[in-house]
């Protein structure tokens, strides 16, 4: 490819009007100028606000003691910085010179504070109906988008890009009917770019979709890179200017709230600091409300989107800019955060855009789910949002979008606040602050114990506890019984592990082992044996030239607890046979089960198979290798989620699909279970996303 070789470095006339008349006003030195700002190094950054001393900080709207669940413990005792002056901190904060040290290496950019709050007026701006539609195997319906419009909308968000109405005729039927909606929060953003080099803004069909579709916000997006200028757009880079300001002079003539998304502006930064900015001077002076700064490529690194974006806001003071993100390097939250920061202590304002739970093309944009309570609660940056409904609108935009919730995603995954390892988990239950740095509840999460061979008896007394099987106010003897009984489930649950199980996403299993170890517990059912035959079946009768057939019958034998209680027995033991036919030997045998359980109680009624997997763990075993299957069942709202493990894969199946329904009858038969009443459908929130079958959170 022809090497690129930069133009001279110019000052557009607006910016250097503006310096000029700043600069004598005394109100925007020479030095902070756009020359300077274009020729400072990316080292160097912005000189640091003035640290408060003798004083407080502003209070916060966001309450971070609450957020991190720390009871008004003070700053110092938690090792946080307050405040850093020429390398030393106040007495009132610290113990000695060597906390000064300390505090010097672990100051900010520029020396200011890592406790300071952030002053920056933040506005959310969503684009998952538009950038999130990009990733590879999502696709929106016009319905799926309104839908979540109303979500974001309720959740507070302040704009939601709904399309690109020029684009294609879905995202112009979107605009039409999102006209009805009734936002309270929220303004609804069209999307759209600046005009073609060869047409003016009153001929430019993409500019009139954006006006046609009545949205009270456009946004544009224009190149802010003098390479992408040539090779992509062909134009030459006053052409790229006068494109950027006639269209944004063009939509403001029509009283519409104006954004510039400078597509590839950090890089073009770094290539032409001068030309980047004068990209921006363009918009600016024809009127432009926003200015959004895009590492579009998503290569950028915080510390050089921290500093550009200083020097940015240094060169325009008062211009309200705007960061906009790609994760390519896993660093957009980061890097959106880092701009946010940067601007503190101006009064630019930023315009953070990102996806919910970061969709977006190739490795997603920056995820709103992680940047808003790292705003909020960690920089203490006033927002909006209901932060409470954080998870629930992470894990609704997943469901409409038909995409597998990610376990581990910060804050609002079902693994966020999930202790596995028995030391952790000991400690949780002390106190939830020793593993857990914010209150899960405050983003609509809630803290889950796992159980696996990584566990300890803790793991297993908790979850008893969440079950109802020991109670808060039992007593020493109670708790050392089931002190003794977790050891005794804990092991079973090494050694099924060691076997192929994991308890971790069927947490029904666990929770019968924990049953079955109760004083008094009966179980429901239990297999004798089983059987299962595969065949050939005629295609019709005497003469029919039908082909053949395969039928898989499975014949249980089963005791059942029930009867007629003659003998006195309130859950008397019956004997119960039962064949059943199934397009498999697994299906048979279900078949049978359901056969044989359904007629002997009504509770299942509703219950169904809804999700069957199998996994082969010593591949290298050929047909010899252990499966492992997992079996989920639902019964209305509910589910939960049974393992069983074996060499035979029938077997293992038999095992999970028996341990699924007598979870089921366990919990709604308590009279023939030991007296452990169920617990109640109105306190379950069931997990679907993580498959589980027993209380996640409450909201």
């Amino acid at each position: 490819m022809e090497a690129y070789v930069a133009p001279p470095v110019r000052v557009h006339a607006a910016v250097g009007a503006a310096a000029d008349s700043r600069a004598t006003a005394g109100a925007w030195p020479p030095s902070r100028g756009v020359a300077a700002a274009a020729a400072a190094p990316l080292g160097v950054a912005r000189p640091a606000r003035a640290a408060r001393v003798g004083g407080q900080w502003p209070r916060r709207r966001c309450s971070l003691a609450a957020a991190h669940g720390r009871r008004g413990r003070p700053a110092a005792q938690r090792g946080v910085v307050v405040a850093s002056v020429g390398g030393e901190v106040p007495s009132s904060t610290t113990g000695g010179s060597g906390a000064a040290a300390a505090t010097a290496a672990t100051s900010g950019p520029a020396g200011a504070a890592l406790d300071a709050p952030c002053d920056t007026e933040v506005l959310l701006y969503d684009t998952t109906l538009r950038d999130g539609t990009q990733q590879e195997g999502i696709s929106l319906s016009v319905m799926d988008k309104l839908r979540v419009v109303e979500k974001l909308d309720h959740f507070g968000v302040d704009y939601i890009e709904g399309g690109w109405p020029g684009s294609n005729a879905k995202d112009a039927e979107f605009f039409d009917r999102a006209a009805t909606l009734s936002l309270s929060n929220a303004r609804l953003v069209a999307f759209g770019s600046t005009r073609h080099k060869s047409a003016t803004p009153d001929s430019d069909a993409n500019l009139a979709a954006l006006l046609d579709s009545g949205a009270p916000v456009l946004t544009l997006v224009g190149k802010a890179c003098a390479y992408q200028v040539r090779v992509v757009l062909g134009a030459t880079p006053q052409e790229n200017l006068d494109m950027i300001g006639s269209s944004v002079a063009h939509l403001k003539a029509a009283e519409r709230e104006v954004m510039l998304d400078a597509e590839h502006f950090f890089d073009g930064y770094k290539a032409d600091p001068a030309y980047a900015l004068e990209c921006v001077a363009a918009a600016v002076a024809a009127g432009v409300d926003a200015v959004v700064l895009c590492d579009t490529n998503g290569g950028c690194t915080p510390w050089e989107v921290g500093t550009i974006t200083a020097a940015v806001g240094a060169a325009f003071p008062g211009l309200r800019l705007g960061i906009h993100c790609h994760n390519d390097c896993g660093m957009a939250v980061a890097n959106s955060v880092a701009a946010v920061r940067a601007l503190s202590g101006t009064t630019c304002g930023c315009v953070v855009q990102g996806t919910i739970n970061g969709y977006g093309e190739r490795t997603g944009n920056a995820n709103l789910t992680t940047i808003i309570p790292v705003l909020g609660l960690k920089l203490g940056v006033p927002l909006r949002v209901a932060m409470a409904s954080l998870t629930s609108v992470s894990r609704f935009v997943d469901e409409v979008a038909n995409v597998p919730q990610v376990g581990g995603a910060p804050f609002v995954g079902a693994s966020a606040f999930a202790h596995k390892g028995g030391i952790h988990v000991a400690a949780v239950l002390k106190d939830a602050d020793t593993y857990q740095h914010v209150d899960p509840g405050v983003v609509g999460n809630a803290t889950r114990v796992l159980v696996s061979e990584l566990s300890g008896r803790g793991n297993l007394l908790s979850k008893a506890r969440e079950l109802g099987l020991l109670r808060e106010d039992a007593s020493v003897a109670e708790v050392d019984a089931w002190g003794a009984r977790a050891r005794n489930v804990l092991g079973q649950v090494k050694a099924l592990e060691h076997a192929g199980c994991t308890f971790e996403a069927a947490e029904a299993s666990v929770e019968l082992m924990l049953r079955r170890s109760a004083d008094g517990y009966r179980s429901p059912f239990a297999m004798l044996d089983f059987s299962v035959l595969t065949g050939l079946r005629s295609g019709g009768g005497p003469g029919a030239s039908g082909e053949a057939d395969t039928v898989t019958r499975a014949t249980i034998k089963l005791e059942l607890l029930g009867g007629d209680g003659a003998s006195g027995d309130a859950c008397p033991i019956r004997v119960c046979l039962e064949v059943g036919e199934g397009n498999g030997p697994v299906d048979a045998v279900n078949a049978a089960l359901q056969r044989a359980l359904r007629g002997a109680y009504e509770v299942l009624g509703e219950v169904f198979l809804s999700d069957y997997k199998v996994r082969i763990l010593d591949a290298e075993r050929a047909t010899a290798a252990t499966t492992r299957v997992m079996v989920e069942m639902r019964d209305g709202p509910r589910s939960w989620t049974t393992v069983g493990a074996h060499p035979n894969i029938i077997v293992a199946s038999v095992q999970a699909l028996l341990d699924g329904y007598e979870y089921v009858l366990a919990r709604r038969m308590p009279e023939c279970a030991g007296g452990y009443a169920d617990v109640p459908e109105a306190d379950e929130a069931v997990s679907e996303g993580a498959g589980l079958g027993v209380p996640v959170s409450a909201h």
